[in-house]
Order: structure tokens, then C-alpha cells, then sequence
């Protein structure tokens, strides 16, 4: 915590090691935590006179180093949780940047509400998904976060506080969505928000042989789903290459629930306490027994038998429920033990996107390094400076990090990002650890970056917002 005094920041700033959520990369930082926004230029300010540099930090949920910086600052921004407005009339939320995913929609759900895109989890704060751009399982019908934004506030490195929408600093509201925090601070963000009626989804389970039978199911759902994920065996080879089940789900119609005043409740919404007789709290420490190659093998082999036993059961889930699995088990990350893992994710483009993603899967077996989840979406193209997405699917896997195998682990994720480059495909920085800067130009062209780093000179000339990753990947110097 850091307060307003007579004190410098290198004073004040106490050193912390932060991680990021992978657990893979550490550094040590000076941190604060600003409790309101005007704390939060003043921080700023006495950092540019003292020549700190600076890093944004939400709730630490990107998997590499994004929220790292160790040549200066980290500052948090979870304190910042004033909420402006809801308007339930019109749908829109307004608040400052340290609310969460979960804050957002347990103060809208009761008046028939959920948010249009939420990640995997609901603990990222909103100004970390505004600065990810943030997809879900619907991208393909809605789009990023972004498109949902109808303004924000960005305090810039001089102390201006910039009002941002497609209408007003157009330029810049497409720069800093997705900007990886480096254009400024989101301040303050107003969004719209998704009319629902009901508190569930109704889901539909579908296995699938292979990937080319996944995607097949994708073909046809995605024209009418609300949301469509699949989970791919990454172990799987041969012709059962990239199987696994895709899980279509759709939001209820007026009418289809007969007690929409109960499932909206947000008592409706919470987890199981209990998973397979465990307390859920308890379930990372016997995961762990399972992540090994054999354990998880094992353990997807179980999985897809089940997903064909399911296969075309409709059921009803909450929206959390469905949205949030990654939240069934608390600290599953520790599930990996104490050198983490790495989250790998690879958007492809449409055409030849099929076979893209199957070397990708037959690449990483033949290292002998099958990631240990494997999920699949289909996505849209945006017009964000730096985005991810496309006309395509993304397959975002997870390697355990393991230092006797690192140089293997490095070997292999160069001739992935490769093999993606190559294909036309681009990475999402919220998942990665692994690109150099010449392959971050080659993924994103020199238009892309050059219009980002334009951008970033006319805000911050003095290079006050620098991360780990911006230096890394050649956004900043190194």
C-alpha cells in the first residue's frame, strides 16, 4: 500500500515478488496500491519524476508476465471498485477499473442481466479484460469485450485523462482495447450488458471422433448457439487426433422458465461445495497426483468415454456455472506443483485452419509434450490495433513446466509459433511466455505495431508503462 507523504516511491513502494498466473515467471517489483483514482495519478506523477517505470496489475490472472515489471512499479488497481451507475432500463454498468467479473454480475443478474462476455474465470478485474480484450465461448456471435465498451476514461502518462469511445479519441479507444496497459490507465469504463431471461443456459453435449469431426459439429452449432466450446484430448493420436466434446449452450427465451425470479437470484448462481465427495477447496492437491503424462492421459481417455455416454443430453446450468470452469476448483493452478506451467493459445485463420491445428497437436506429440487441456473456439475478426482475433479457431493448451525439459519445452514452442506464423496466425499476450520480438512482428505486421508504438509515443514519449512482456516482445525497449 502506498500513501500520499513526503516519501519517494523508492521509499514508500515496498518490493513484493509477483507471479504470473501460470506460476511460471516471477520478478521482483516495487508495488502499490492506490485506493482511489486521484492516489492513483499521484502515484503516477511521482513516478515519471523519479524516473520509475510503471506496470498495471489487476487481479494477476494473465498466465505470463504481462502484470510484471522488474525494473520498476507495479501498480494494483484492485482498490478501485467504486461503481458509477446501473442502469438496468438501458442495460449499462458504469464503474472503475478494480471491479471484477464476479462483481459485475452479481449486481446485475437479479434485474435480468449478465455480462456479454466474460472469460473463463470471474475473478479478472474489468480494466484487465478491457486491457486484454478479453473473448469468450461466444466470440464468434459477439466479439471481444471490446465491442460491448461504450467509453472509458484513459489517465495518460502527463496526467490527462482522456474520454475514449468509437465516436470520441477513436484512434485511441482502438489502441488501448487490448493495449496491454501500456497507453495509460483505464480510470473509469461503461458498458453495455446482455438482457437475459432466465438464470440458465440450456446446454448440449457432443463428442466428437477427431478434430476434423469437431470442428464439423462446430460448423453446424455455431449458426445457432449462443456459446460454443469444445474440450480437445491433446494425448488422442492417429485418426482420433484432436477428439474430445464440444459443449453448445443457448440462453432460455421469455417464457422458458417458469421461475426466473428464483434462478436469477444470485444464491443460484454459486459452484458445488463439494466435487466427487471432496470439498472443492481440497481438489488442486489430489489433481496433482494426476498431472503427469500418465495421470492425464488416463484421465482424458475417462473423459471422452463419458462425453460419449452424454452425448446429445441436454441439460440445464447456471450461467456461472457454465462460464466460470476454471472457478470449480480453487487454486488449481498449484495443481501444476512450484514451477507452474505456461498457457499456450493459437489463433488460425478459417482457411486451412483444420490442418493448422492438427500439426500443432502432432508437433507437440512428437516432442512427447502433449499439453494437458486443450480448448477450442471459433472467433471473428475485430478492428483492435493489437488483436488476437480472426476469421477462425483458436486452441489454447497448457504445459507443465518442467526445468529438466526446458530446453525441450523452448524447442517446441518455437516450431509451434512457427508452424502458426506461418499459417497466418496470430497469439493472444494474456496467454503467452514464450515470443521473441521477431516473431511477434512477423504474427502481427509492421503495420499493426508500428500504428500501437505511434500511438504509445504520442502518449507516453517518456516510456513510463512498461512490462515484462512489452520489453520481452519488443514493445518496449529492452
Amino acid at each position: 500500500m502506498w500513501s500520499t507523504s513526503s516519501r519517494t516511491l523508492r521509499q514508500a513502494a515496498p518490493w513484493q515478488v509477483l507471479d504470473g498466473f501460470g506460476r511460471s515467471v516471477q520478478a521482483a517489483c516495487r508495488y502499490a496500491a492506490p485506493t482511489s483514482v486521484e492516489q492513483l495519478a499521484a502515484v503516477l506523477e511521482q513516478a515519471r519524476r523519479e524516473g520509475l517505470s510503471v506496470a498495471f496489475r489487476g487481479s494477476g490472472r494473465s498466465y505470463g508476465d504481462p502484470a510484471l515489471n522488474a525494473r520498476g512499479l507495479v501498480v494494483d488497481l484492485r482498490q478501485l471498485t467504486r461503481v458509477s451507475s446501473w442502469e438496468p432500463a438501458h442495460g449499462v454498468f458504469e464503474c472503475e477499473p478494480g471491479v471484477t467479473i464476479e462483481g459485475l454480475w452479481r449486481r446485475i443478474l437479479y434485474d435480468g442481466y449478465w455480462p456479454a462476455v466474460v472469460p473463463g474465470t470471474m475473478h479478472p478485474t474489468l480494466g484487465g479484460c478491457l486491457a486484454m480484450n478479453v473473448h469468450g465461448k461466444n466470440n464468434y456471435a459477439v466479439g471481444p469485450i471490446g465491442d460491448h465498451v461504450l467509453d472509458f476514461d484513459l489517465l495518460t502518462a502527463s496526467g490527462e485523462v482522456l474520454r475514449c469511445s468509437r465516436e470520441q479519441n477513436a484512434d485511441v479507444f482502438v489502441a488501448a482495447l487490448g493495449g496491454l496497459g501500456l497507453l495509460g490507465a483505464i480510470t473509469r469504463l461503461r458498458l453495455e450488458v446482455k438482457k437475459v431471461h432466465s438464470g440458465y443456459v440450456r446446454v448440449r453435449p457432443l463428442a466428437a471422433r477427431s478434430l476434423d469431426e469437431m470442428c464439423d459439429v462446430f460448423e453446424a452449432e455455431v449458426p445457432r448457439s449462443d456459446y460454443c466450446v469444445g474440450w480437445v484430448d491433446c494425448f488422442a493420436g492417429g485418426p482420433a487426433l484432436g477428439r474430445g466434446e464440444i459443449h453448445a449452450a443457448d440462453y432460455l427465451q421469455p417464457g422458458e422458465d417458469g421461475a426466473p425470479e428464483l434462478s436469477l437470484r444470485v444464491e443460484q448462481q454459486g459452484l458445488p461445495p463439494h466435487i466427487l465427495g471432496f470439498p472443492r477447496h481440497q481438489i488442486w492437491k489430489i489433481m496433482r497426483l494426476t498431472m503427469n503424462d500418465l495421470g492425464v492421459g488416463f484421465v482424458n481417455w475417462a473423459k471422452y468415454q463419458a462425453a460419449r455416454l452424454a452425448h446429445g443430453k441436454s441439460y440445464l446450468q447456471s450461467h456461472v456455472a457454465f462460464a466460470f470452469l476454471l472457478d470449480y476448483v480453487p487454486n488449481w493452478r498449484l495443481a501444476y506443483g512450484p514451477t507452474g506451467f505456461i498457457q499456450y493459445q493459437v489463433f488460425v485463420p478459417y482457411a486451412g485452419g483444420r490442418e493448422t491445428l492438427k500439426d500443432v497437436l502432432a508437433i507437440a506429440q512428437r516432442y512427447r509434450m502433449s499439453s494437458y487441456l486443450g480448448v477450442l473456439k471459433r472467433h471473428r475478426p475485430d478492428d483492435y490495433v493489437l488483436s488476437h482475433a480472426m476469421d477462425g479457431w483458436s486452441l489454447a493448451m497448457d504445459y507443465k513446466v518442467n526445468p529438466a525439459r526446458a530446453a525441450r519445452l523452448k524447442a517446441m514452442a518455437d516450431e509451434l509459433t512457427e508452424r502458426v506464423i506461418a499459417a497466418g496466425g496470430r497469439f493472444y499476450f494474456a496467454k503467452d511466455s514464450v515470443l521473441e520480438p521477431d516473431q511477434v512482428a512477423r504474427a502481427f505486421g509492421s503495420e499493426r505495431l508500428e500504428s500501437f508504438k505511434a500511438m504509445k509515443q504520442r502518449l507516453d514519449p517518456g516510456g513510463l508503462f512498461v512490462s515484462d512482456l512489452a520489453r520481452r516482445v519488443g514493445l518496449a525497449p529492452p
